[in-house]
């Protein structure tokens, strides 16, 4: 049996542990209403008190979390092992339900020019309860500051870090949490920028959960695509095409489509040449969903396209039968929208 790290310091301070406590006490962690191990009922009292005195039940710790004006976004700063500190985002969906943005790395290697957090540069990737702990950390929020209904019904591997470039800590998050929350495959989307290694090994992993897929793609014309990502090339636009042609293959229908992320950037990238050029690719690939991403200020020395042309791009796509939404911008008030997350670490 493979263990996130947290279960294999516990199957190291209980050697002889049977696979039914852990099973309990995986259970016990996603259970909001328990707050410590002293409160996991179905565990021995000695195995309780061992428990509180040599682990934490959180791995994360909140230093602050801000609303926006409107209340539907919420942002937390955490601090995670060493004192690093990473931001994690809470958001109202459409469905009424919430949807969380969760961080993957302290930092991010791939320098994306519109991205606050790739000025950060790599600290270090998050373990796998550091992803799944953000999500304990809502769960706990919702229950004690909103309505008893409320929910998370979806997961967005969209923060801090390239999830795929930490590969094994993402994989074990997912796989950890479709096991023990009601959030299903299709209600759970990993961001990257297009680290085509780890997307072939999404192809051959039988470990990989096949939750959807996001691809920043920003540029189907090289040169700009390098200009916005640095860590781009010259043939990574036809190898990605390749690839999302053998994604689509094997895992794409109705519910589980493949997304482009683009956003839009004024002058760079949003002009009706680019449009086209978008649309082209697309379509020699098949059925690629186009999601417009409104750039939000992040004082890396970039504009936002205006409405009209967001619109008017949009509408160029749509002529040419791409499937396009514009995504909603939440949180731009509290530095938590798309880009904009960033937590300087301090001594």
């Amino acid at each position: 049996m493979a263990y996130s790290n947290r279960n294999q310091q516990i199957v190291e301070l209980f050697p002889k542990l049977p696979n039914y406590r852990l099973a309990q006490i995986e259970e016990a962690l996603f259970s909001p209403e328990i707050r410590s191990w002293l409160d996991v009922s179905t565990l021995p009292k000695a195995m309780r008190e061992k428990l509180d005195k040599d682990m934490p039940f959180m791995s994360v710790t909140v230093d602050e979390i801000v609303a926006s004006i409107d209340g539907d976004t919420h942002k937390a700063a955490i601090i995670v092992e060493g004192g690093q500190k990473i931001e994690t985002v809470l958001m109202k969906n459409k469905r009424g339900m919430f949807t969380i943005c969760v961080s993957s790395q302290v930092g991010c290697a791939m320098r994306c020019g519109f991205c606050a957090t790739g000025k950060m540069g790599l600290i270090r990737n998050l373990e796998a309860e550091e992803i799944i702990d953000q999500l304990r950390l809502w769960q706990q929020y919702l229950v004690d500051n909103m309505g008893e209904d409320d929910r998370i019904s979806n997961i967005v591997y969209m923060g801090m870090g390239e999830p795929l470039a930490n590969y094994e800590n993402v994989k074990s998050s997912l796989n950890t949490i479709l096991k023990h929350t009601d959030i299903g495959t299709t209600r759970i989307t990993v961001s990257t920028v297009g680290v085509l290694p780890r997307l072939e090994q999404v192809l051959a992993d039988e470990d990989w959960p096949h939750v959807r897929m996001a691809v920043s793609l920003h540029s189907a014309d090289k040169a700009t695509r390098k200009e916005i990502v640095p860590t781009s090339y010259d043939d990574f636009l036809p190898k990605l095409a390749d690839w999302s042609r053998r994604y689509l293959e094997r895992f794409g229908n109705r519910r589980h489509h493949l997304t482009f992320e683009y956003v839009m950037l004024k002058d760079i990238n949003d002009t009706k040449h680019h449009a086209t050029l978008l649309a082209n690719f697309v379509n020699r690939i098949g059925t690629v969903r186009v999601n417009l991403i409104p750039y939000n200020f992040t004082d890396c020395g970039f504009a936002a396209s205006t409405i009209d042309t967001i619109t008017a791009f949009r509408e160029t796509l749509d002529k040419k039968g791409v499937v396009v939404t514009t995504r909603r911008t939440q949180g731009e008030d509290i530095a938590a929208a798309c880009g904009q997350l960033v937590k300087k670490n301090e001594k």
